[in-house]
């Protein structure tokens, strides 16, 4: 992670032919409103094309207002937020753009399909990526060097990210503000933007099953919301299934198949979450953080946190401080 909070960022965003306009705009809206509510007035986002000319939507809107890929080096962030549907080779005009950016410090994120010509630009051999879940497959046997991953929303190796289909563009992007602004500044933006918060990288693109039945789902709901406002317990499956007058076996299964991931998984996810929270927003010492957060230890906080984050605690707190006059 950086050493300081990142209040300049210039992003490139690039557009084609045939895009929806869906694709374009969300990395548009979400690092676009960073600037508009003022959490970090020097972020910058540009439309460019790879011959610099306009492009017409799949809805038959022009946009040409539009760069060329002589924006692209030098930009902190260069997002590829889609890809034609039939799936082309990148050409080697945009493999060498797109390669060129990275080799000198640019952040690439392949938003949906847009992994395809980040995978072929070689950035993620020997690494993970994600798309959309019906073109992983394809994905996959298009970059045997690649890690697919069919399943998650997002997923961040820090210099490169890619994202799964439609929506999770919203968490990725949200994910990027995180990264370079805090938690706090990224839930400004999601209640802005009326979306969620935060939703882990990991969690399932799509739920395979239904819930099984409304009355299940909803006290699976309220026990969610009950463990919220106590993650200070330990909150053990049978703790939570107990809660939601369920089995453990049957709690878990319901669960899964509601949220998309585990209930230990889940609870983990909402403790490092509080906890960034709290070392935003106070001066508790790490130890309370943990115990207020249901870490049995501060050793077992740091472990989690630092695993999950890649920076230590304290680190994070020095660089993601809320002070009086920020």
């Amino acid at each position: 992670m950086d050493d300081e909070i990142r209040t300049s960022v210039d992003i490139a965003v690039h557009a084609f032919d045939g895009m929806t306009m869906f694709h374009l705009a969300t990395p548009l809206l979400v690092f676009g409103e960073v600037s508009r509510l003022g959490l970090a007035p020097g972020w910058r986002t540009r439309v460019w094309t790879q011959d610099g000319r306009g492009i017409r939507t799949a809805e038959g809107l022009l946009v040409e207002d539009v760069a060329g890929p002589e924006v692209v080096p030098g930009a902190d962030i260069v997002v590829l937020p889609s890809w034609p549907t039939d799936l082309p080779p990148a050409g080697e005009d945009l493999v060498d753009v797109v390669s060129r950016a990275h080799a000198g410090g640019s952040t690439v994120v392949g938003l949906c399909l847009g992994a395809f010509p980040v995978t072929d630009s070689a950035l993620l051999d020997g690494r993970g990526a994600v798309t959309h879940w019906a073109a992983a497959p394809l994905l996959q046997q298009r970059r045997a060097a690649v890690q697919v991953n069919a399943s998650a929303l997002y997923l961040d190796h820090g210099d490169v990210l890619t994202s799964a289909g439609t929506a999770s563009g919203l968490d990725a992007c949200l994910h990027v503000v995180r990264t370079h602004l805090g938690s706090a500044a990224a839930g400004t933006l999601a209640r802005h933007l009326v979306v969620a918060p935060h939703r882990d990288g990991d969690q399932a693109q799509f739920v395979r099953r239904p819930v099984p039945d409304p009355g299940g789902a909803g006290r699976i709901g309220a026990t969610m919301e009950w463990a919220l406002a106590n993650l200070d317990r330990d909150l053990t499956v049978d703790e939570l299934a107990g809660h939601a007058r369920m089995s453990g076996r049957n709690f878990t299964r319901r669960f899964t198949e509601a949220v998309g991931t585990s209930p230990a998984r889940w609870v983990l996810s909402q403790r490092l979450e509080e906890a960034r929270r709290l070392l935003e927003t106070t001066t508790w010492s790490i130890e309370r953080t943990a115990r207020a957060c249901g870490f049995r230890s501060a050793v077992t906080f740091r472990q989690n946190f630092t695993a999950a984050y890649a920076t230590t605690p304290t680190s994070y707190r020095q660089r993601f401080r809320v002070t009086d006059g920020a």
